[in-house]
């Protein structure tokens, strides 16, 4: 898709999430959009499960049907990497010396600096969840993209890393909690 027909698609994407969502339910399909964004190489919907070729067809029908899309601009889609979900348990809930919880930004930053996520890119913002209302804690779930054999998963999974004084183990998880 060329610059202009990314920049027109892009600057509705909430009501196209809810068109591609209202076309794939027409069609008896299990698949949700999640959301889309643009990257270096052009356009990415994201669904909540690995999309079939029935899906994609759909998808592309509603994106080539679009009145201020060139249809002959419009590459055909196709299946990225999968996404593999894991979470992050042991981190502190209160960033130290503040009472401000941590956020999304500040485990981002820890992922990007530490070396065990060399390689390792993430797909959607991370989410931090606290354990219980009365302990000091968190869990933080994100989704990373990876092969089809799923190796970066398999090295990351158990491993212990530090951050400040304490250490953190990431484990893996069966689903991702979205974004709310």
């Amino acid at each position: 898709m060329n610059a202009d027909n990314l920049k027109n698609f892009i600057k509705d994407s909430s009501s196209h999430v809810s068109n591609i969502n209202r076309a794939l339910k027409n069609i008896k399909s299990d698949i949700i959009a999640d959301f889309i964004c643009s990257n270096n190489k052009g356009m990415v919907i994201t669904t909540n499960k690995i999309a079939s070729p029935l899906n994609l067809q759909t998808i592309g029908r509603y994106v080539k049907n679009m009145n201020n899309i060139k249809a002959n601009h419009v590459e055909s889609l196709r299946l990225l990497q999968p996404k593999s979900f894991l979470k992050i348990i042991g981190i502190l809930y209160l960033r130290k010396d503040t009472l401000a919880p941590i956020i999304a930004d500040v485990v981002e930053k820890i992922v990007k600096d530490n070396h065990i996520f060399n390689n390792v890119v993430l797909v959607l913002r991370s989410r931090v969840i606290k354990v219980l209302p009365k302990l000091d804690m968190s869990i933080v779930w994100f989704d990373i993209w990876d092969t089809q054999s799923s190796i970066k998963i398999k090295g990351l999974i158990n491993k212990c890393f530090n951050i400040g004084s304490y250490i953190t183990t990431i484990q893996g998880a069966n689903m991702n909690l979205g974004i709310l």
